[in-house]
């Protein structure tokens, strides 16, 4: 039976044991205005800072009627329906001068009411008028649950109140039945997403698939996304990574008589998700790590019976294999197929069902570490026999159980990674291109830690290029790329970025500011492999005759090296122009130098 018909049938056996008393019960509640208005904070899922709450309803503690549910359907049936959400909307109301200032504030509204005369008339207004809220920041929140008759009427009662300065979200997106044609003819300002599309998303690739195409839907249509019902971590991050600007479930925080902010351990991992989501544009499958894209599946110990394994499956239908503990170091990976196919065996049931499946587990399962690079566990992962190809990647973080990831978790991470290097790369070296660079040094100056931009020029090119070909010209860049990359590495230094900002000009980012080995370093090296692009002829003499801009023939140096260095040594810098300023500043230094040099502020 369809969920949707077998919730009717509840409620109408509801409605038949109430009968009288629920009205009573009803009128009780609504002569009496015994309704408590509690608030679920809406956040952002950018910064953690809550942007708004929702104003939910509940009825007399102990009551038949204190669940919202059940409240709503006995008003819907007893034709009390305008009744109650007039109440519920003062209880709101009532309290918006305690919110923080520019708290949006969203109130349901039911489809069924909004055409009536007396929610017209503008009562809603006088309420808000009389606390001195502003108009823009209430959202009238109308569920998609219900069927709607006449779209062109209510649209045009929609319209009506927009004109005011409210705004309009459509609830539960996605449940059910008119939601596409329901966002057509409403055009609301906040979708709201039903929980049951975020319940296990991490999890559910055709979940994810359904709010991706939401959430570029709403980036056309300059619409805002609330994804409902959040409850785990990994359902979250998922969101996260997807891009939905705000959430609203019990992870964040519950409903409460109060206007709550979120708990601070959730706060904090949506700042870091962000701050990783950011630096997946400076990852490549070699340098991102693995646990970034893991999932926090839970570990189980190593003598859990079958009986128990099953039903766990059972109850999550969505994955396909768990990881056994002994203590918090897991010791081995039990497949979902692999288990169900020992179940099927003449005494499978009998053997397993009440004994430990330890004996089944495979203790040879790929465990790696939180920090092996993408591309490292692609290798391990295929190099795995056939009938394992596909089973979970187990990770841990400190020598403990961490979470698992997938193939195909790890293949998708690692194209995507690709498509975004390659998208904002120079296409001849390979390195991250200007956009890459620009937020690379704005992040490095909010950072506040020590750091050093060393910006590289190469002297006498445009001659080189002249005399020897463009051809030979790309050469030298590819090389000089590859030299500055190769001696960071070889310098051990923690963290640096290498960009290549356009023709014979590329940038190092490095965390620190003593860097005149790694400079003295490069140029060293580079002036040994540039004498490898010139003829023995041109080696022996060192220079080259080639015309100047005015025509003119003149011999020219061979090609040489200028790095300008700028550090935060002072913390002069507020932002990536400061920098490139200062830096041209330094530039200029080093081009009074006719060979190799690095100057710096």
């Amino acid at each position: 039976m369809p969920a949707v018909l077998s919730n009717q049938l509840v409620r109408q056996r509801q409605y038949t044991q109430w009968g009288e008393s629920g009205y009573s019960e009803l009128e009780k509640i609504l002569n009496n205005k015994d309704i408590k208005a509690v608030f679920q904070p809406i956040v952002s899922l950018l910064d953690g800072n809550v942007v708004g709450y929702e104003a939910l309803s509940r009825g007399p503690q102990g009551s038949a009627l204190e669940r919202p549910d059940d409240l709503f359907a006995a008003a819907e049936k007893f034709n009390k329906l305008w009744e109650l959400e007039f109440l519920c909307r003062s209880k709101a109301l009532a309290r918006v001068k305690e919110l923080p200032k520019d708290m949006m504030l969203f109130i349901n509204v039911d489809p069924n009411i909004i055409n009536d005369e007396r929610f017209q008339k503008g009562a809603t207004l006088e309420m808000v008028a009389a606390q001195d809220f502003d108009l823009s920041n209430i959202i009238f929140e109308i569920t998609e649950k219900n069927s709607i008759a006449d779209y062109k009427n209510f649209r045009k009662v929609l319209d009506h109140y927009t004109s005011q300065g409210y705004k309009i979200a459509i609830d539960d997106t996605g449940a059910g039945y008119s939601g596409l044609r329901l966002l057509a003819e409403t055009r609301p300002q906040f979708i709201k997403i039903d929980m049951d599309l975020v319940r296990n998303i991490d999890k559910d690739a055709l979940k994810q698939a359904l709010i991706k195409a939401f959430y570029e839907f709403s980036v056309v249509m300059n619409m805002k996304i609330i994804a409902e019902g959040i409850e785990t971590i990994d359902e979250l991050n998922t969101l996260i990574q997807i891009g939905i600007p705000y959430g609203q479930g019990y992870l964040l925080q519950r409903p409460a008589a109060e206007f709550l902010t979120i708990h601070s351990l959730v706060k904090e991992n949506i700042i870091l998700k962000n701050k990783q989501k950011k630096q997946e544009a400076f990852h490549s499958p070699l340098t991102m790590p693995i646990g970034e894209i893991s999932r926090r599946d839970p570990g189980f110990p190593e003598g859990i019976t079958g009986s128990q394994v099953l039903e766990y499956f059972n109850e999550n239908p969505h994955l396909m294999g768990i990881t056994l503990l002994q203590g918090e170091v897991p010791v081995g990976l039990l497949m979902k197929n692999k288990f169900l196919v020992h179940l099927a065996t003449q005494y499978g049931v009998a053997v397993y069902m009440k004994r430990s499946v330890g004996s089944l587990m495979d203790n040879h399962a790929l465990i790696v570490d939180y920090d092996m690079p993408l591309e490292q566990v692609s290798k391990l992962a295929v190099a795995r026999y056939e009938d394992s190809l596909y089973d979970y990647i187990v990770v841990t973080q400190y020598g403990k159980y961490y979470g698992i990831t997938t193939v195909r978790q790890l293949l998708e991470k690692t194209t995507q990674l690709e498509i975004n290097r390659a998208k904002h790369s120079n296409p001849l070296s390979g390195l991250p291109g200007n956009i890459l660079i620009e937020e690379k040094l704005q992040q490095i100056i909010e950072s506040k830690e020590p750091y050093s931009v060393l910006y590289f020029d190469l002297d006498n090119f445009k001659a080189y290029n002249d005399t020897y070909g463009f051809d030979n010209g790309d050469k030298i860049l590819c090389m000089t790329a590859q030299l500055i990359q190769l001696q960071l590495k070889s310098a051990n230094i923690a963290e640096f970025f290498v960009g290549h900002i356009g023709g014979d000009d590329f940038i190092a980012i490095v965390h620190g500011v003593d860097v005149v080995p790694l400079c003295q370093t490069i140029i060293d090296y580079f002036d040994v492999r540039i004498r490898g692009f010139y003829t023995e002829q041109d080696q022996k003499v060192e220079y080259i005759v080639a015309k100047n801009r005015h025509g003119i023939e003149e011999e020219y140096p061979m090609v040489s090296l200028s790095i300008a260095v700028v550090t935060s040594r002072e913390c002069k810098f507020k932002t990536p122009a400061d920098l490139g300023e200062a830096a041209g500043a330094v530039k200029k230094k080093c081009k009074l130098v006719w060979r190799s040099c690095y100057c710096i502020d």
